[in-house]
């Protein structure tokens, strides 16, 4: 999977009540989600995302309840890719899950500036910072965890007959 996105960028501890606050977790509806999406860290979020935008965070993003809600209202609101130092891990698993791609490259992300251009290539790994030129190198996902992702998620993954 390849990415080409503007960077939004956000710091350390990044919780799920900012990234889509709890008065909103009455409605299933993905874009009713979006529409809230970070709104208590970042009043201008939902204004600026463009399809494709890439988000970068610091360390233990999306710490505090388990929630699908958060996974679906970056992705839902356009974020293509989310690159952070370290994700909390129940927001790791819920964005495979829900095929939200996502890295974690803590030397990238200290190098990486709200506005930059990247183009990530997840198959191998790199992320290129087009606006400074540099590389850098991540661990990718194993195919299995790849498939879930490309095909929308584990639900989407199993219903294509990918997963038995």
């Amino acid at each position: 999977m390849k990415f080409d996105g503007k960077v939004i960028k956000y710091g350390d501890n990044v919780d799920t009540d900012v990234i889509i606050p709890a008065r909103y977790l009455n409605t299933i509806d993905k874009k009713e989600l979006a529409s809230h999406c970070m709104e208590d860290l970042d009043t201008t979020f939902v204004s600026r995302v463009q399809e494709g935008d890439i988000m970068v965070a610091g360390f233990n993003f999306g710490c505090g309840s388990s929630r699908e809600h958060a996974p679906i209202a970056i992705k839902e609101s356009g974020i293509a890719l989310v690159i952070a130092k370290s994700f909390a891990r129940i927001l790791y698993r819920n964005s495979i899950n829900i095929g939200l791609p996502i890295i974690e490259c803590p030397e990238a992300v200290d190098a990486i500036s709200e506005g930059d251009k990247l183009s990530v290539d997840m198959d191998k790994g790199v992320i290129k910072n087009e606006t400074t030129g540099t590389e850098y190198k991540t661990e990718p996902f194993p195919p299995f965890i790849q498939s879930i992702i490309a095909n929308g998620g584990l639900i989407e993954s199993i219903k294509a007959g990918k997963i038995k």
